[in-house]
């Protein structure tokens, strides 16, 4: 029997660089409220929410891609030529064919090499990070720019007051690669397609484009009572499972960078953590909404951004949504971003 050669990567891997893209529109409360019957503080007081952004007609994944992903990059101090694959987690890339990460390596400098897309919804970022890591301990890439975008806005029925306050457009990206110590543990994650339904796709593509009526399009519905309850009580298990297999305790966690989805929820998880006084909690939400993939590195693209956050402090990473799926992860904080 022959003998096959087996490639070999390091375990001393981190966050080499972030980089992150807002679109440009702004879009208020004031103007979402104009569809639905609610107002601004209703909103604000739920989900703690003020703002987000929409794309334009010349912002897409692709674009915000590229942009966040040229970003990271710069702030790794390497280019396109330097990575290795690129993975792209998003759930709302206009076309099915074909993926959009391909064509976003070839705009970063990256052409020729493995580049996929991972659709996990809002917990797809951290899908990925998993992904990338074990690609690198493999020995099968040296460095991976994972990226996470979403433009949910055109998913959005605008007068639907269970959920078109809360979502927002973005991208955020991170260059993961060797470093001289191990800055990122494994990550836990897993999913209950038992609660599948709570977030979904309002009807399938086919049945809407072969049935008699187009009165009404696919929207992405979901039962937020639902969501919030199961957040609320299943992802602080994850969280201690994280950091239980990471071999820390929540006395070690300098930051905490939940998912985006709502404000209430993480406030209650980080008093369940029982994190230190003081601890900062990642709120890009609101400003941003809830970005689903992008959630995660907007959010620590933010806390470094604004100083709340330093380089080389112990983050714990929680991710949740559709699926449902979750993501938990500890790492250090990459670099400032300069770009």
């Amino acid at each position: 029997m022959v003998t096959f050669a087996t490639p070999t990567g390091t375990s001393n891997i981190g966050i080499l660089g972030i980089g992150a893209y807002r679109p440009q529109r702004l879009v208020t409360n004031d103007e979402i409220c104009a569809n639905i019957d609610v107002d601004s503080e209703w909103i604000y007081t739920r989900t703690g929410i003020k703002t987000r952004r929409f794309c334009g007609r010349d912002e897409n994944i692709t674009t915000m891609s590229v942009a966040a992903g040229r970003a990271a990059l710069a702030n790794s101090g390497l280019t396109g030529a330097d990575v290795d694959a690129l993975i792209l987690a998003t759930s709302t890339h206009g076309r099915c064919i074909p993926s959009a990460a391909p064509p976003v390596a070839t705009a970063v400098g990256a052409n020729g090499v493995p580049a996929m897309d991972l659709s996990v919804g809002c917990a797809g970022f951290g899908y990925a990070m998993s992904v990338a890591q074990d690609m690198i301990r493999a020995g099968s890439a040296t460095r991976v720019l994972i990226i996470g975008a979403e433009e949910i806005s055109m998913s959005l029925d605008m007068t639907d007051q269970g959920n078109a306050f809360i979502f927002g457009d973005g991208a955020g990206a991170v260059v993961v690669g060797p470093t001289p110590t191990r800055q990122m543990g494994p990550v836990v994650w897993g999913s209950e397609g038992s609660q599948s339904e709570l977030i979904q796709q309002s009807m399938d593509w086919k049945d809407y484009l072969l049935g008699a009526s187009h009165t009404d399009r696919p929207y992405m519905r979901m039962n937020g009572t639902a969501v919030f309850r199961w957040a609320a009580f299943e992802m602080g298990k994850v969280a201690r499972r994280t950091l239980e297999v990471t071999g820390l305790t929540a006395e070690d966690i300098d930051v905490f960078v939940p998912h985006q989805a709502n404000a209430r929820i993480n406030e209650l998880l980080a008093r369940n953590l029982k994190l230190r006084e003081g601890v900062p909690v990642a709120d890009d939400i609101e400003y941003t909404g809830n970005t689903a993939a992008a959630s995660i590195p907007l959010a620590m693209y933010e806390l470094l951004k604004s100083g709340r956050a330093k380089p080389g402090d112990t983050a714990l990473l929680l991710g949740y949504g559709a699926g449902l799926s979750y993501s938990g992860q500890i790492v250090a904080m990459p670099p400032a971003p300069v770009v």
